[in-house]
């Protein structure tokens, strides 16, 4: 069996299914999955193959099966051999999973010897990517082989009947790893119960906690106090970047947010990700207002480890401080600064979150991969991801066809990698933002530990067209490296490995159509709206609407350029953004207009003479800062802390509110030569902005006219695009599409025009998925060229 096979129980389940219909035999793992031999009556060997398909563990993803005849041995009894090597190929490693029901209850129960012990787990739940070292799966090489299992672990792991057969993180208070707690003035707590309990009390006092968990740590604090999530933003320099919160228990998450099925499935899952909902009008509890300032949305989450279910619990009788009434909600960012990986070496994290935490809760049990918390959320009905990390990393995603091995190095933002060979892809865990030593150390970590877990070596690299990205300029290096000798030396006589440079856009429109299983061989249209990408003539693309498959493609439509002058410092002020749009769509700087106002005088000085001159000015398409415009003329958001911020406060607004039948409306031009892309001039949208804000009109409203603008360009250019090629499918992708009022409005209009419509749902549509489009436009061009076949006269601006 090949696939998610090991360390999710798998080997228990043959050993059970098998010994249930009598068949003798054995199964063990190996480095390309799990091996079975049974002997037996036929139709009990035929049994026990429907089977194997049909109700295998619950986190188990079987990807192929094979099968062989062999003579009979003669064997009477089944049993589960020692692990071996495989001939060739790796299996895929497991997720980390949240504690399951069983072992909750364990926890809960005095009578059981694992009564509040803050490392139980067992074949279902616990552990798995994070503590894994090598393949196949066992106890040695993972980060427990320290910790000897005492007789009862020992009993029970190898008892067929046990719930803990083979469950290689299993451990007891009396054998597994330790929780301790470091206080403010360096006293130490080393006891389970006197950590927790420590701990408890620093929350209760207002003090951020320092937590490890499986993936790294958190900072923690009560999401209820206003100081103390004050004094956190500060020290982590959040600026009003949303908290994510964690909550005791769905009872308390839904007194907070409102949650349909699919949100409160998602919630529940054994993934546990943070899953953005809309806060309830009055909720109980209240979290603090600087918790998601400005922000109708909150990331919410549940324990998914037995340390968080503890710290929220009620204290035991005799234990410390039992007298501390229960936390019902926690604020649970990410150990870092701003911008940086998250911290999950103790000794890395002493150093950076030394000025972050007042106290630690910490355990002895090493992080071998560090991996940050993954965000979803709900859209129209659909998942839509917006970071895919823990409990979905490292899953493989299928391709639509084989490639050869590809390493694809994503972008500078909201990084990840994605490592490719055969039909299967990998992708990392967020890594972050690539601006500093620590998160190229980080990616560094993420593309080895992926390269040496699936036993891939890369022939050639991917990257990001833009010439100055850190991600590009690390793949060009790493691309002249010769590749490595078994014992990690350079090889004397390997050739340098050829990267292939990716358009920005198109690879986002590729993620979206790997995920759907497209094979290419019908062209896409595919719109691409973001903040920034380089395009194929020198400009800052964003507003990109392609006709394009693997191979390629060609713009088809954009919106039209305006200058971007001073590249971040425009990024940061949306106030710049929007007088760039005035000065476009011929209106002036009159003082009474909020971003006019919100500029200092000598700087829009300074950025009339560069609008003039164009010194220091490349021009734009964007639609992300098309939104920071109207953002700020609307008086929304003037200067931004985190991306998207002011996009994310405007949709905010315009939530619930109607045009009034008076939406806005872009000018099409056409080319201006034959075979151009059409141009989506955004003045008439501004500047009808611009007339409601000056007759009164709310925010709320003409956010709401600017979203049913965007929603109707998407339709009139997808239905040019369907008259003028014959197309019928649609792919919507790229950060401006994690608007989900943009996506829904998007997505319903096209499919009542009769279109088939793809999101990206299982990899972010943003910058956090482009390594795996990278990877399959790739590849494309290696088989096109390996294959000597012409491109398609929808794609033949084919780019490396």
């Amino acid at each position: 069996m090949y696939g998610v096979v090991q360390g999710v129980g798998f080997r228990p389940f043959v050993h059970a299914t098998a010994t249930g219909l009598g068949l003798a035999g054995s199964v063990r793992n190996d480095s390309a999955g799990v091996q079975t031999e049974v002997e037996g009556p036929w139709e009990a060997v035929e049994e026990f193959g429907r089977l194997l398909r049909e109700n295998a563990p619950p986190l188990a993803q079987i990807e192929r099966v094979t099968v062989d005849a062999l003579p009979p041995r003669g064997e009477r009894d089944f049993t589960i051999a020692p692990s071996g090597p495989a001939a060739a190929g790796r299996t895929q490693a497991p997720a980390d999973t949240a504690t399951c029901a069983e072992c909750l209850r364990e926890l809960a129960d005095p009578a059981d010897r694992r009564y509040r012990h803050p490392f139980i787990t067992c074949t279902h739940c616990g552990p798995r990517f994070t503590i894994i070292t090598d393949l196949p799966y066992d106890r040695p090489v993972t980060t427990m082989a320290g910790f000897p299992m005492c007789a009862d672990c020992e009993r029970e792991y190898t008892d067929p009947t046990d719930r803990r057969f083979h469950a290689q993180p299993i451990a007891c208070p009396a054998c597994g790893p330790r929780l301790e707690f470091l206080a403010p003035d360096g006293r130490r707590a080393s006891g389970d119960e006197e950590a927790l309990a420590g701990a408890a009390r620093l929350l209760a006092d207002g003090g951020v906690l320092a937590v490890k968990g499986i993936g790294g740590y958190h900072l923690a604090c009560l999401a209820t106090d206003e100081a103390a999530v004050a004094t956190l933003r500060r020290r982590k320099r959040r600026g009003d970047k949303p908290f994510a919160v964690m909550a005791a228990d769905l009872a308390t998450a839904r007194g907070i947010v409102e949650l349909d099925d699919a949100e409160t499935r998602l919630l529940t899952s054994p993934a546990r990700p943070i899953v953005l909902a809309r806060r309830r009008a009055d909720p109980r509890p209240r979290p603090a207002d600087a918790v998601a300032p400005g922000n109708p949305d909150l990331g919410l989450m549940l324990p998914y480890t037995p340390v968080h279910h503890l710290l929220f619990g009620p204290r035991p009788r005799g234990a410390g401080d039992a007298g501390l009434p229960g936390i019902a909600v926690l604020v649970m960012t990410s150990g870092n600064l701003a911008g940086e990986p998250i911290a999950a070496d103790d000794a890395d994290a002493a150093r950076r979150l030394a000025h972050l935490a007042d106290g630690w809760l910490r355990h002895d049990r090493p992080i071998h991969i560090p991996c940050d918390d993954s965000v979803v959320r709900v859209v129209d009905g659909i998942e839509v991801m917006v970071r895919r990390s823990r409990g979905y990393a490292p899953l493989p995603v299928r391709l639509p066809f084989a490639v050869a091995p590809t390493l694809a190095v994503g972008a500078d933002l909201k990084n990840s990698c994605c490592l490719g060979s055969g039909r299967s892809a990998w992708l990392s865990g967020h890594v972050g933002d690539m601006d500093d030593l620590a998160t190229l150390a980080a990616f560094d970590g993420a593309v080895t530990h992926l390269e040496h877990l699936t036993g891939t070596r890369p022939l050639r690299l991917a990257a990001d067209a833009h010439p100055g990205y850190r991600s590009r300029a690390w793949a060009t290096e790493r691309s002249r490296a010769r590749s490595a000798r078994t014992d990690g030396r350079p090889a004397p006589d390997s050739p340098a490995r050829p990267v292939r440079f990716v358009q920005h856009h198109h690879a986002h429109i590729a993620a979206a159509m790997v995920e759907r299983g497209l094979d290419g061989t019908t062209p896409v249209i595919g719109f691409a709206f973001d903040g920034t990408g380089y395009g194929t003539d020198g400009t800052v693309w964003g507003g990109e609407v392609l006709i394009a498959d693997y191979l390629g493609f060609r713009r088809f439509a954009h919106l039209g350029h305006v200058p971007l002058a001073g590249g971040d410092a425009s990024v940061r002020r949306p106030y710049r953004m929007a007088l760039t749009h005035l000065a476009a769509a011929g209106i002036a700087w009159e003082p009474d207009l909020p971003p006019v106002a919100a500029a200092p005088p000598n700087e829009r000085e300074v950025l009339a003479r560069q609008l003039r001159g164009g010194l220091g000015v490349v021009p734009t398409s964007s639609v992300g800062r098309l939104f920071d415009a109207v953002s700020a003329l609307l008086g929304v958001r003037q200067t931004v802390d985190f991306d998207a911020q002011a996009a994310i406060e405007l949709e905010a607004r315009s939530r619930g509110a109607t045009a009034d039948g008076r939406p806005y409306r872009f000018e099409l031009r056409e080319p201006a030569a034959a075979g151009g892309p059409l141009i989506a001039d955004p003045g008439p949208v501004v500047r009808a902005v611009v007339a409601d804000w000056r007759g009164g009109v709310d925010g709320a409203t003409a956010g709401a006219r600017f979203h049913e603008a965007l929603v109707a360009l998407v339709v009139t250019l997808a239905q040019r695009a369907r008259r003028d090629l014959g197309l019928e499918t649609v792919a919507l992708a790229g950060g401006v599409f994690l608007n989900a009022l943009l996506l829904a409005s998007a997505r319903r209009a096209l499919l009542g025009a009769g279109f088939d419509v793809v999101v990206s749902r299982s990899v972010p549509p943003d910058d956090g998925g482009l390594a795996l489009g990278q990877l399959v436009v790739a590849a494309a061009g290696d088989r096109l060229e390996r294959e000597a076949r012409p491109a398609g006269p929808a794609v033949a601006d084919r780019k490396r």
